[in-house]
């Protein structure tokens, strides 16, 4: 038996598409190993964009966002897929009008749910133990738009048990309004961010300091992998489990916060919008990795709409 089914994650700063094929086997592993990616996409919408100034989506981040979800629900469509489900994190969370939001996401005829911190971790959690499958225990960190999130899982057999998880309320795009006021940025700026996250950052450290590996997913990081590796174009199977030492991310972050924005944007693997908030998400990943004593993290381009996908063949949904 074969399940197509879409998951769309609403993210603070990017909306993608998943849709896959599910081959029932024998067993919740194989089924696992079974799932076979048909369709995937994903756009920057930056729908947290000024959300912290103002506390509201604003208007011109949500209708762009929307014509992306209707463009997405005509390919859904176009593959009849058997189950779809969207998923919306910090940015709808946050906002005062994030609810009416999802109450137009759901008139185009897509359902969706607004997920706190919690659900997020554990969904990336569920994609990174399942789709680089650690040989030991691990802290997942899922860099966002506008939330973070860490999560410490062991290995207990076949499967996967995950220990603990924390959400922090800082992503790129805030993090980025906040402290970068000039470009390239000074010095002081990103002193000053680093400061600032790695408070939070150690929080993680005190619940999950007996990690063995540091793995990374979300943009910033698999970008990071295109640029050191030289993918271009991007492809998630040459990214896919790459590692990324502590210097060679390093390497990068004085790279590019030493050059303005429009010449970043030149830089084939950066994509337009990406230039302008990248250097706070390298931030978040070497704050990461001096805190946890690392000198390597393993990349995973699997996210949280591979972990829905996974909740859903753990739920027996087949």
């Amino acid at each position: 038996m074969v399940k197509k089914i879409a998951i769309i994650d609403i993210g603070t700063y990017s909306t993608r598409l998943l849709i896959s094929a599910i081959h029932k086997k024998n067993s919740i592993i194989e089924t696992i190993n079974s799932v076979e990616d048909i369709f995937s996409t994903g756009k920057i919408t930056s729908l947290g964009r000024k959300l912290k100034e103002t506390g509201y989506l604003q208007k011109d981040a949500i209708d762009e966002t929307l014509s992306v979800l209707k463009e997405y629900k005509m390919i859904i469509d176009e593959y009849k897929v058997d189950y779809v489900k969207a998923y919306a994190t910090q940015a709808c969370r946050e906002a005062k009008n994030g609810k009416d939001f999802v109450e137009k996401v759901k008139a185009i005829g897509i359902d969706v749910e607004i997920i706190d911190g919690k659900k997020e971790a554990y969904l990336s959690f569920l994609a990174t133990a399942y789709g680089v499958y650690p040989d030991n225990s691990f802290v997942m960190i899922d860099q966002g738009g506008g939330s973070t999130e860490y999560a410490y899982g062991i290995k207990e057999g076949d499967s996967f048990k995950l220990k603990d998880s924390i959400s922090f309320p800082f992503g790129i795009v805030g993090l980025t309004e906040r402290f970068i006021k000039h470009d390239p940025p000074l010095k002081e700026e990103l002193k000053a961010l680093e400061d600032f996250i790695r408070k939070d950052i150690e929080k993680a450290y005190e619940k999950m300091k007996d990690t063995y590996y540091l793995i990374g997913l979300g943009g910033t990081i698999t970008t990071l992998v295109a640029l050191e590796k030289k993918i271009f174009p991007y492809s998630s199977e040459k990214v896919h489990k790459q590692r990324l030492s502590y210097t060679q991310i390093n390497k990068w972050l004085n790279k590019l916060s030493s050059i303005p924005v429009e010449e970043r944007k030149k830089i084939p693997q950066i994509e337009d919008k990406r230039a302008e908030v990248i250097l706070s998400g390298i931030l978040i990943f070497k704050v990461s990795m001096k805190v946890f004593n690392k000198e390597e993290i393993i990349v995973s381009d699997w996210g949280l709409r591979h972990g829905a996908i996974i909740d859903f063949i753990l739920n027996k949904n087949l």
